[in-house]
């Protein structure tokens, strides 16, 4: 069984806008992502990006515009990334497993790469995130003060949680 690392994407791997964030130019990457990708790649993690993309549910963008944005994070990482995967569902419009909190997405990955769930981490800035890794008994750690929940263990950004995860091997 292999071990992985779950990323959100918005507030985690690139910067929060407050709103969607879907064109190249408003698509930043968070200071210290490529290097954190890097140190858990040499790891031996598996790296998979997690992440609801409503929008497209809501007609403001297209699955293109989602994957341009991920072109420019994987040229950031150098390729490292394994798997980008996106749920372009929102409940008002469409329900769907592959929605955080629901852990489709997470479910896809266990399957694609072998995974063991007890050794993989999922890292977000939201309660829904780590209720989605919680779902399928992988650790999370919340990221970031913007939302107003008590867990632990939450720390600054990824460059933190790559820390504590490798602390803790």
């Amino acid at each position: 069984m292999n071990k992985a690392i779950f990323l959100d994407r918005d507030g985690v791997l690139n910067e929060e806008m407050g709103d969607y964030v879907w064109t190249p130019e408003r698509f930043r990457i968070c200071p210290g992502v490529p290097e954190s990708i890097a140190r858990l790649k040499a790891a031996g993690y598996y790296l998979v990006v997690v992440t609801n993309q409503a929008g497209i549910a809501k007609g403001l963008y297209g699955q293109a515009d989602v994957l341009a944005c991920h072109d420019i994070l994987q040229q950031a990482c150098g390729n490292q990334i394994d798997a980008l995967y996106f749920s372009a569902n929102h409940p008002s419009v469409s329900e769907s497993i592959f929605r955080k909190p629901d852990s489709g997405m997470l479910e896809k990955a266990v399957a694609r790469f072998h995974l063991d769930p007890a050794q993989c981490w999922l890292v977000g800035d939201r309660a829904r995130d780590m209720e989605a890794g919680a779902r399928l008994g992988v650790r999370g750690i919340l990221v970031g003060h913007a939302e107003p929940v008590a867990y632990e263990p939450r720390v600054a950004d990824l460059r933190a949680a790559t820390d504590l995860i490798l602390n803790l091997e």
